[in-house]
């Protein structure tokens, strides 16, 4: 056949089986929107701190920041001394350093979480209520003032029968309190502790409604995280995967999984000098939390360490060469959120995730700038890689590791472009780079 002849195209199947099929799958093509839309493509915060409620004041996120600048000086004082500590390359070191610092003093909390549940402990009826008002005045005033975090919510105590009503009040109060003053901001968070049973996540769905009924907000305006800390929230006593139940019993409102660390590796009997991140029965849960949130739009946050950065400086690098390795470990993982408990924590969990963005990010911004023009290479990259290599630089530019300058100027590519690869439309993964 010659060049340009065109080509005779013969099929043997009528139009109506195709037809056919399409009404055949049409429930499964529902269910799938309906199960895996995908990721929401906001911001994920690299971090949760949470702070006791009756420790939280109008200057804690500041303070925090303040307190991590301090113990730089004291401790890393320049990035030479800081790139040591931590085993970064001299590449790395100066770009690192002063994107902490600079991070320190513009943005030092991401998500920040005030706590009622163990951080803060049991107290009278009467404290807990003023407690939990004061704490919606004070972020109310923080979102209007220009000094909230991007991210701010409390933690409420569980679903279990002993804590249920004063969980239940205490969620009730925070909620009404920020109504009072003006409304619910968009930056809002709510996390559910200790969930064991699908049900409980089923009745804070039924909550929140009651709540969006009484205001008369949107239907599934609230969303809430859920907090994986006991066995029973992984492996049912019917032997399935219980989280996966919960994420659907969240009705769409679960925008996260968190990992507790501690109450999780206590609940299987693992010793307290063993009680880590990285421990197998960790691995475990969080890659069963993994599958289980895939696709379905529900973020999966890892937990902390309890080992702080406190002391002579001996022991701070110990904790921080510790912390950092932790959060790498987590980023490779696929983990991109964590816990941090001490203001200690906050210079090497910008630090771990700042050299993760940037030590890959010419190599990323090359594959996805060559994907883009279609253009060879030596890695045959396909819809689904483009789409992690887009979520990529979308995270690193979101926490300030990268700044949009230097990705433009590598991939030709604009903020908007990059959200088109890291969100694709359901299909579009199937198609290769034309």
């Amino acid at each position: 056949m010659g060049q340009g002849q065109q080509e005779n195209v013969a099929t043997s199947l009528a139009g109506a089986v195709s037809e056919e099929i399409s009404a055949s799958l049409a429930p499964v093509d529902a269910e799938l929107e309906r199960r895996y839309p995908g990721d929401p493509g906001t911001r994920q915060p690299v971090h949760t701190v949470y702070v006791p409620g009756d420790v939280f004041a109008a200057d804690t996120i500041r303070s925090w920041g303040d307190q991590a600048l301090a113990a730089l000086d004291e401790h890393a004082p320049d990035a030479a001394s800081f790139a040591a500590v931590l085993g970064l390359s001299g590449e790395l070191a100066e770009p690192v350093y002063s994107r902490v610092r600079a991070k320190l003093e513009r943005e030092p909390i991401e998500d920040l979480r005030v706590d009622f549940e163990d951080g803060y402990g049991p107290r009278t009826d009467a404290e807990e209520d003023e407690t939990a008002a004061r704490a919606a005045r004070l972020i109310a005033e923080a979102y209007e003032n220009g000094t909230a975090a991007p991210y701010m919510g409390i933690r409420m105590k569980c679903m279990e029968a002993p804590v249920r009503d004063r969980g239940i009040r205490t969620l009730d109060i925070f909620l009404t309190g920020l109504m009072e003053a003006g409304g619910l901001p968009g930056g809002l968070v709510l996390t559910l502790p200790k969930v064991t049973y699908p049900e409980q996540v089923t009745a804070m769905v039924r909550l929140l409604e009651a709540f969006e009924k009484a205001h008369r907000l949107d239907p599934g305006r609230i969303g809430f995280e859920i907090q994986i800390e006991t066995s029973q929230s992984i492996l049912a006593a019917d032997g399935t995967a219980s989280v996966a139940r919960m994420i659907q019993a969240a009705e769409g409102r679960a925008t996260g999984l968190h990992y507790g660390t501690f109450d999780y590796s206590a609940c299987l009997g693992v010793s307290a000098a063993y009680q880590a991140s990285d421990h197998p029965a960790a691995d475990h849960a969080k890659a069963i939390m993994q599958v289980a949130a895939a696709g379905t739009g529900v973020r999966v946050s890892d937990g902390s360490t309890n080992v702080l950065p406190v002391g002579p400086t001996a022991k701070v690098h110990d904790a921080w060469r510790l912390h950092y390795g932790l959060t790498r470990r987590a980023l490779a993982r696929a983990y991109y959120q964590g816990w941090d408990m001490h203001p200690g924590h906050i210079p090497t969990r910008y630090a771990a995730v700042f050299a993760f963005y940037r030590e890959g990010f010419e190599q990323a911004a090359a594959r996805l700038a060559r994907y883009a023009n279609r253009a060879g290479g030596d890695v045959m990259d396909e819809p689904a890689t483009a789409k992690a290599l887009g979520g990529y630089l979308l995270r690193g530019l979101d926490c300030g590791a990268l700044d949009i300058g230097e990705v433009a100027r590598l991939t030709g590519l604009t903020r908007a472009d990059l959200e088109g690869f890291a969100a694709p439309r359901r299909g579009d993964l199937t198609v290769s780079a034309k």
